[in-house]
């Protein structure tokens, strides 16, 4: 009773604390850094594209790389949805938009959430063929689905405008308050889901096809809702990615971005929400702060001319160490518990000296 009730008040003391430093991080501009501002952004919108990509791989047993076509079209719904009539009139200017679709626009939220369901039919329509397929054989399928995408998005000019992309998106509520707040909502849909008999059938089909089968559970339903969830959730990443970049194009969204979201999920641990968001936090944190190895430094004895590329050696040297002291990542398949974290603490305490006998 005493470890529940100390457990609590630290989580309670915890959420404060954390909503404490989201405000002064959105507040005190300056004493945070706008360049700190946008990398926290960032981290938020690809926790979320890392949570929907464990929605499959991690709690399903699948291995999908299909996340960067569902966050193309969450993007370009968005962002085509967002931008005023007469903005799509000037950027549209190799091939001409009609009146007709130039004349559609919808509130943020509003186009949030319809990019997130266009993404989710697609995966739905992409669910039929594909799920039947296992292994690298459903990541390969995947994979040219989001290529296929992608290559649709460059050659339809008149819908997408090719590959000179969207730009003017607004970006009015881009602010850590909504960035941090849709991620809480999505931890919080997550983990409530996992509770039910729905997510412990996904668990089972994870552990064991054949014996999830043989307890009744329907293989392909739990698939594809699986699937259909994980593609909305990847759609309201893009249009979150679209809205504060505040341009888009096809490049952003080759296949190099289903193997870095991976590689969020792998670290933090697959099966892990705590895990995911930790992932998604190093790898973009890592990656942004370690750019100062491809820039010149001068140290005074001697100077370092600088490599380009560096910082992407030196960031897989420490992720090769990581996943030696973690195999199955920072977290496992398990979620964080302070009860966990005292055990970590504790082994650390010196044993006790025996008495020596006379």
């Amino acid at each position: 009773m005493e470890k529940k009730k100390r457990n609590l008040i630290l989580s309670v003391v915890s959420i404060l604390v954390l909503i404490g430093f989201i405000i002064w991080a959105e507040e005190c501009t300056k004493a945070f850094g706008v360049y700190n501002q946008r990398i926290f952004k960032t981290c938020c919108i690809y926790a979320i594209c890392a949570l929907s990509m464990n929605m499959v791989n991690g709690y399903t047993g699948l291995f999908s790389l299909g996340q960067p076509g569902f966050m193309a079209i969450g993007a370009y719904v968005t962002a085509f949805l967002t931008v005023t009539p007469s903005d799509k009139i000037a950027i549209y200017k190799i091939v001409p938009i009609s009146e007709g679709l130039a004349n559609l626009n919808a509130p943020f939220f509003i186009a949030l959430i319809i990019g997130g369901l266009v993404a989710a039919f697609f995966a739905f329509l992409i669910g039929f063929p594909v799920l039947s397929l296992k292994g690298d054989y459903l990541a390969i399928a995947t994979l040219g689905f989001s290529e296929i995408i992608r290559i649709f998005i460059t050659n339809a000019q008149g819908l997408t405008n090719g590959p000179t992309g969207i730009n003017r998106i607004p970006n009015d509520f881009m602010n850590l308050y909504v960035l941090c707040g849709i991620l809480a909502l999505v931890v919080i849909f997550i983990l409530s889901m996992m509770k039910t008999s729905y997510g412990r059938a996904l668990l089972a089909i994870r552990e064991d096809e054949v014996a999830a089968q043989a307890m009744g559970i329907n293989l392909f339903k739990h698939k594809m809702l699986a699937f259909i969830i994980s593609g909305f959730l990847a759609g309201i990443g893009g249009g979150l990615l679209a809205s504060l970049v505040g341009a888009i194009d096809p490049n952003q969204f080759k296949f190099t971005v289903a193997y870095d979201i991976l590689l969020m999920v792998v670290l933090g641990g697959q099966g892990s929400v705590s895990g995911c968001i930790a992932g998604a936090f190093i790898v973009r944190i890592a990656l942004e702060k370690l750019r100062f190895l491809d820039e010149p430094i001068n140290f005074g004895i001697f100077e370092y001319p600088g490599i380009g590329g560096m910082r992407m050696v030196v960031f897989s040297i420490l992720l090769m160490l990581v996943i030696i002291k973690w195999r199955k990542g920072i977290f496992g398949n398990e979620e964080f518990s302070w009860d966990k974290v005292f055990n970590f603490f504790s082994k650390f305490k010196k044993a006790p000296k025996k008495e020596v006998e006379k």
